[in-house]
């Protein structure tokens, strides 16, 4: 049994149901929990701003991609004058 990081609810968990790494979703508050233990079982608070911040770091590499894109292309450029 493990509480729920944001509201306390208590979520019943099997240690040996579980694995590490394993996605639980709170049955109260929906609040989604990594499990990052499991003799005893614990969980973390998977919060939505994590989420954000690997979209923002995906979105600035997909830009650092264009960027040498667009070098190539001038350098192709130069090369047809």
């Amino acid at each position: 049994m493990v509480r729920c990081p944001k509201c306390a609810t208590e979520v019943d968990v099997d240690e040996d149901e579980v694995e590490e790494g394993e996605i639980l979703a709170c049955p109260e508050c929906e609040t989604e929990m990594e499990v990052v233990q499991i003799h005893p079982v614990k969980v973390n608070a998977i919060s939505e701003d994590d989420d954000d911040d690997e979209e923002e770091e995906d979105e600035e590499s997909d830009d650092e991609d264009d960027l040498e894109d667009d070098d190539d292309e001038e350098e192709d450029d130069k090369e047809d004058v």
